[in-house]
């Protein structure tokens, strides 16, 4: 029985389209600011030509990233190029220029971890927790009761003592107003100025209000 083709996830060498377009512009040193679009395009095309097996996956990618350089070269043949709000004219590879500075930073930010990652491997381990909450329980007294403590039960206890200390300081204020007026009073500074003036506009009746 024949094993069925295993499709692996990179490419050799390279890892996508970005990863062999940052290689052509090291590799031949352009300027990522003024991309050569058709020798670009042309590079891409004798890249995927010289390779015996593709990852299918990758292969669409690639290809639909020489489809996208393609596009760009033919806004670049356009007469008439499209202008900003400003009125400047808009350069078709700026939206690539920007993929590629993004992907480069994560390129960068992705080794710095790798190397990261293998100092790490390098200190020492920690010490078995449980041993040691063990020896402290012992000189304490209370061997029983800490040996019992768990990473995860000093974590939720940590938690719970972080959402009392939020629910304390994040507790709702309610202001409450004291009105300078009741009912009984407002009713009689009504007839009070009724009695006094025998004819009154709607806004003098407010004049006294505060708010």
């Amino acid at each position: 029985m024949s094993q069925p083709f295993n499709y692996q996830i990179s490419l050799p060498q390279f890892e996508g389209p970005f990863d062999l377009l940052l290689f052509f512009i090291e590799r031949d040193e352009l300027d990522i600011y003024n991309i050569p679009i058709t020798k670009i395009t042309n590079d891409f095309l004798d890249y995927i030509h010289q390779q015996d097996e593709l990852n299918v996956e990758l292969s669409s990618e690639f290809i639909l990233f020489i489809s996208t350089l393609m596009r760009i070269k033919a806004k670049m043949l356009l007469p008439r190029k499209e202008l900003d709000a400003d009125g400047n004219e808009i350069d078709p590879r700026a939206e690539l220029v920007n993929k590629i500075l993004e992907y480069k930073r994560f390129k960068e930010a992705s080794s710095q971890m790798a190397e990261m990652e293998a100092l790490r491997m390098l200190m020492a381990k920690r010490g078995n927790i449980q041993k040691e909450l063990a020896a402290i329980g012992e000189e304490a007294s209370e061997g029983t009761e800490i040996t019992q403590l768990t990473l995860f039960k000093l974590m939720k206890a940590f938690e719970k003592a972080m959402q009392k200390y939020s629910d304390r300081v994040n507790a709702p204020v309610h202001t409450v107003v004291r009105y300078n007026y009741t009912m009984e009073g407002s009713r009689k500074s009504m007839l009070a100025m009724a009695k006094k003036e025998k004819t009154i506009s709607f806004e003098r009746i407010f004049d006294s209000c505060e708010n």
